[in-house]
């Protein structure tokens, strides 16, 4: 499944490339691997500054302020419950399941990663695997059962690669 992924990828000026990037990668592989997602995908990835994501934020949801990470997933699946045959949802001309784009604040990261007390590593692969989650249909829009769930897959995630707090 590792090597169907293609991940574009673009970061605001100030945002070292290669090494976020492979870290990303690593943490997308494993939350798909871990989702059971059995066709080659596409995703859409920018690390950005606060002012970009505001601006993102406002545009698409109307929210005039920062957040941590947008995802817009294009498809909507049922949490953990993925189509066993996801040929349907292919683009013909790539051959590639879109899963949809995310758009992660490297302020906030840095910010929030200072005030849980772990590493800026660590909370942009929470952030990532996050918005992964929420593009294969994973939601947290009150405190019950849903939050639970994905809170549940994000930390199990995490812990199959050394991701923990």
């Amino acid at each position: 499944m590792k090597n169907n992924i293609v991940i574009s990828f673009r970061t605001e000026k100030g945002v070292r490339r290669l090494p976020l990037w492979l870290h990303l990668k690593k943490c997308i592989e494993a939350a798909l691997e871990a989702e059971h997602v059995n066709a080659p995908c596409e995703i859409n990835v920018l690390v950005a500054d606060n002012p970009t994501i505001k601006a993102i934020n406002k545009a698409y949801r109307n929210i005039d302020r920062e957040t941590d990470v947008l995802s817009f997933p294009m498809f909507r699946f049922e949490p953990g419950k993925l189509p066993r045959d996801l040929s349907q949802y292919l683009d013909p001309e790539t051959g590639l399941l879109p899963l949809g784009d995310m758009a992660i604040s490297y302020e906030k990261a840095k910010a929030q990663a200072e005030e849980y007390g772990h590493s800026v590593k660590r909370e942009l692969g929470y952030l990532t695997i996050h918005s992964i989650l929420h593009l294969l249909g994973y939601d947290h829009v009150d405190e019950g059962p849903m939050k639970k769930q994905m809170r549940a897959r994000e930390e199990a995630i995490c812990q199959m690669i050394d991701l923990e707090r």
